[in-house]
């Protein structure tokens, strides 16, 4: 058989199965990301699973790879594929997974994946080095790290196909059954790779065996350190970029594909490596990284991120470059690949589980960042360059000095940290929340964010003090509406606490009840603000998430309770997408009572969410009426979007409700239905 047809029998089946194995990713992320707070440590913890079972799947190639007995080998993959078939159609069902508590959900999101996708996954993980190991064994004179090559070019297509070639059209069940279908095709495909490799050699000891040493501990050691400082430095930038910038899944899929696009430039060709180049160019970049942590508030999204992704590349290019200098002989390349797995779960493991509960903020970024630095000046001195140092070669002391410099800066900025200035910071799996205390011309002021997003502020002296602040004041849609509720005894329902402003406007009689899915937000609100406490009305917090909550409510027998139903969970860009979906409205729907009120906050920086507002109330045969307002710095109070949806027509001719509403002509974009099997973000993003 020549090099080339034995490259044409295995190129087909590793190519499909990497571009299955990050094709699942964010389809499943697409699936449990709504269900539980839509923030970005859900795909955190989603990288997690992956790269524990791309770690479980290595560990099976490698021990699979050292059986002896060919037959054996193939005989026990085609079983695994076989009952690998079993999980199809893949897809969780949300009344068996969706949370009931606000606890940590990071266990249920790892079982879930488990339950519903981990034999798949564990086969396609294993495919590229097992296959790349048998066709090194079939065809010992020729090189498999091009197939290596190959297969982070099929992950890096199926990431960028997926948000915008998938997503945007398709629903999410015809997305389960293509890929449940190309994953039976991959069954067959790989099962006859792996049959016909079978006839090639019965015993792999027939085959030349490798003379080269096993690699020694600091190698497997420094092969995992590299790895781990680009996990980390993934899943660290992914935090950094949609926490504290702007969070939006589709910047979920660049630092990915960035960081597959160096594993393919390091293993295609060793020339994309440039180790003086990107030495010095990291220790340039680290510092200016660091920088942006601190001087975030004053510098636009749009640099922000593209500063993180380039500095994400440079340190991605350093240690996967280390990584394919110091590659071993085809003998070892199971435990090379093992290797990198494990480094890859390593990080995964730091910044998912590890780094949020003992950082208050994003500390395992810089530490990340020190790493590469750090790991890429080992990798000069593997290779002799501290002699070249001490005899004074400026072609070598000035890249080491430069990463040194980098990696200490780096040291420092996670020791020093930028949360010294804040009154509290709590961080936990839905982010970081930082209390602050500033001025303005009417006095001090107490002010709650999270990333950069505000979730209001409350004065602290003085009648202020029980003023509604930022998005809630009396010209925002909130304020109007309530304001022109005047029955006694009102019901309201706020899905989303913050400090708890809505509050200010409770009246005698009235109940006032939160949904909350965040514990650390309803802590600070009670520690830190007075908002609830101070509140005329009866104010009560449910912790959990507003759908899942307001569904059991409703089991038990409580509907058309809530006179207003006030969601204010989208003006952070890590929009619930489930709070919008013509099923949720249909429970809003049942909650209300006739002739009651829902009203939509959707100021947002990034998101359009008009149509979908018009969507939801086109599907409820209800109107919608736009309430806008601007900055009034007089009262406190920020601008902001409020849509209104009734079907009373009378409250909406008021003439306060009439007086502030917008009207819908002119808006270019046409009614959009979100519902649970299908919504995109696509189709809403602000260009």
């Amino acid at each position: 058989m020549t090099p080339r047809s034995g490259l044409l029998r295995f190129s087909p089946a590793i190519f499909l199965s990497a571009f299955l194995l990050f094709q699942v990713q964010p389809m499943m992320g697409r699936f449990v990301l709504p269900w539980f707070g839509g923030g970005p440590a859900v795909w955190t913890n989603c990288m997690l699973f992956f790269q524990m079972l791309l770690l479980a799947g290595y560990a099976y190639a490698h021990w699979l790879g050292s059986l002896r007995s060919v037959r054996l080998q193939v005989s026990i993959h085609l079983v695994l594929l076989a009952g690998s078939l079993l999980f199809l159609p893949i897809g969780p069902r949300s009344d068996i997974w969706k949370p009931a508590s606000s606890s940590d959900p990071s266990g249920r999101i790892l079982l879930l994946l488990c339950a519903t996708v981990g034999g798949p996954y564990l086969l396609l993980s294993a495919t590229g080095p097992l296959l790349q190991r048998w066709f090194s064994l079939s065809h010992s004179n020729e090189s498999p790290w091009r197939l290596y090559a190959l297969s982070n070019l099929g992950s890096f297509l199926a990431l960028f196909s997926y948000p915008f070639v998938l997503e945007p059209f398709l629903r999410l069940n015809t997305q389960v059954w293509i890929w449940s279908c190309l994953y039976v095709a991959f069954a067959m495909l790989c099962g006859w790779t792996a049959w016909r490799f079978r006839e090639t050699a019965q015993v792999v000891g027939d085959t030349q065996p490798d003379a080269s040493p096993p690699p020694a501990m600091w190698t497997l050691l420094f092969w995992v350190g590299l790895a781990a400082a680009g996990s980390t430095l993934l899943l660290a930038s992914t935090n950094q970029i949609s926490q504290e910038i702007a969070v939006i899944p589709f910047l979920w899929v660049l630092p990915l594909s960035i960081y597959l696009l160096t594993f393919i430039l390091a293993f295609e060709r060793d020339r994309w490596y440039s180790r003086p180049f990107f030495a010095v160019t990291m220790g340039l970049l680290a510092p200016i990284a660091c920088a942006l942590l601190a001087a975030a508030v004053v510098l636009s999204l749009r640099l922000q991120i593209v500063a993180h992704l380039i500095v994400l590349f440079a340190a991605c290019m350093l240690c996967h470059g280390e990584l394919a200098r110091s590659r071993p002989s085809i003998g070892h390349l199971t435990a090379f690949y093992l290797s990198i797995a494990g480094g890859g779960a390593l990080g995964g493991l730091f910044v998912a589980l590890i780094a949020p509960h003992v950082f208050s903020g994003f500390s395992e970024y810089p530490i990340g960042l020190a790493a590469a630095c750090f790991l890429g000046f080992a990798g000069w001195l593997r290779t002799g360059a501290y002699k070249q140092w001490t005899r004074g070669n400026l072609s070598v002391r000035i890249p080491l000095m430069a990463l040194l410099l980098g990696g200490l800066t780096a040291v420092a900025a996670s020791v020093i940290g930028k949360d010294q200035f804040t009154s509290a910071t709590l961080r936990n799996f839905y982010g970081i929340l930082r209390v602050k205390e500033n001025m303005d011309t009417k006095g001090a002021f107490r002010l709650l964010t999270h990333g950069t997003i505000r979730h209001g502020f409350q004065y602290l002296r003085g009648a202020k003090h029980d003023w509604p602040t930022s998005y809630y004041g009396p010209h925002s849609g909130a304020g109007i509406v309530l304001q022109a509720l005047k029955r006694q005894g009102r019901r309201v329902a706020i899905v989303g606490l913050g400090t708890g402003t809505l509050a200010a406007w409770g009246r005698p009689g009235d109940t006032f009840r939160f949904y909350e899915i965040n514990p650390a937000v309803h802590d600070i609100a009670k520690e830190w603000f007075t908002y609830l406490q101070d509140s005329q009305a009866k104010t009560e917090i449910v912790l959990g998430d507003a759908r899942v909550q307001m569904e059991r409510e409703l089991a038990s027998g409580q509907t058309n309770d809530f006179d207003v139903i006030l969601v204010d969970a989208f003006s952070s860009d890590a929009i619930p997408l489930h709070l919008l979906t013509a099923e949720c409205g249909d429970l809003y729907r049942r909650r209300i009572r006739p002739g009651g009120l829902l009203l939509l906050h959707i100021s947002n920086r990034s998101l359009n969410l008009e149509p979908v507002t018009r969507g939801l109330a086109q599907h409820l045969g209800w109107k919608a009426a736009e309430l806008v307002s601007l900055d009034y710095a007089e009262t406190g109070e920020s601008s902001s979007n409020w849509v209104l949806i009734t079907d009373n027509s009378d409250f909406l001719e008021r003439s306060e409700i009439a007086g502030a509403v917008v009207h819908w002509a002119g808006k270019q974009r046409p009614p959009i239905t979100w519902t649970d099997d299908f919504a995109s973000l696509w189709h809403v993003l602000k260009f």
